[in-house]
């Protein structure tokens, strides 16, 4: 794997592969990789032949009092797993290559739907730097195909809606959740998780799978299954940022004759944010 710090350095190498008519698979990360991270490499690995990997911290998708400041940074390790996964590339670089300008004056990319609810109504100004530097890795990497987990399913659908306005030449793939042994969704942030919140956390997952099957049974009063949710999870100790039924699409409250729907919950622990989802097809 050979690893590049510079925006030309990359280019360079990767233009080589492009008149060869090789085709390139993108996984962008914020790094402290784990199995589900290691599955997207994979997968790209699949219908690529050459696999990019970035890690960058990116500080524009960080509110204030957020955690860029202590986001778990595990570079040596990072890279022993992503050679062995095969991974071609890895691009690594610091603040000023990603920000030559700084922050304040970088131009930005705005997403106008689905940017301010859920995710992004605690998170405000979270998906512009999301968009933002995707858009950037986009234009430094140029891959054929992007792949992106569907546990942070908003971050999916706003980028899939950007790459489409935008009319960016890559496809858009997605990878299923990776889950931990008893079904919690695989994050970087769940190290920050103490062991005592750890046994009840996989609560989350349950009230959203309890949700679904009740859509699927015929429930059709969507704000009371929202509303029993978010008392489970409150009475489990954690404090909910949102339950919601949502249009797969376009992330609005979803109808009660949408045939695709996603329920998304995210909910606070002690010191972590946890976010899953699950998405159902209506009969």
């Amino acid at each position: 794997m050979q690893v590049f710090h510079t925006i030309s350095g990359l280019r360079d190498s990767l233009s080589g592969h492009r008149i060869q008519g090789q085709t390139i698979g993108f996984v962008p990360t914020m790094g402290n990789l784990h199995d589900g991270h290691l599955a997207l490499i994979n997968q790209a690995k699949q219908s690529n032949d050459i696999v990019v990997c970035s890690i960058f911290v990116n500080a524009l998708q960080f509110g204030l009092n957020e955690d860029w400041d202590k986001y778990p940074r595990t570079y040596d390790s990072d890279c022993e797993k992503l050679r062995s996964m095969g991974c071609d590339y890895l691009f690594f670089p610091d603040d000023k290559e990603m920000y030559p300008n700084g922050l304040d004056t970088q131009s930005r990319v705005i997403c106008p739907t689905m940017t301010d609810v859920l995710c992004g109504a605690s998170r405000p100004g979270h998906f512009e730097g999301v968009t933002t530097v995707v858009s950037k890795l986009f234009n430094i990497v140029q891959p054929d195909e992007a792949i992106f987990g569907i546990k942070d399913y908003q971050q999916l659908a706003v980028i899939r809606r950007m790459a489409e306005d935008l009319c960016m030449p890559v496809k858009i793939t997605s990878a299923p959740i990776h889950r931990e042994t008893d079904g919690l969704a695989m994050s970087s942030r769940n190290s920050y998780i103490t062991p005592e919140e750890r046994p009840k956390v996989t609560v989350l997952k349950q009230v959203l799978e309890q949700i679904a099957s009740q859509i699927e049974a015929g429930e059709q009063d969507f704000s009371a299954l929202e509303s029993e949710a978010k008392a489970v999870l409150g009475n489990q100790g954690f404090k909910v940022d949102y339950v919601t039924i949502s249009n797969s699409k376009t992330l609005q409250p979803a109808a009660i004759d949408d045939p695709d729907i996603t329920v998304l919950g995210a909910m606070f622990t002690e010191s972590a944010r946890l976010i899953d989802n699950i998405s159902l097809k209506k009969k």
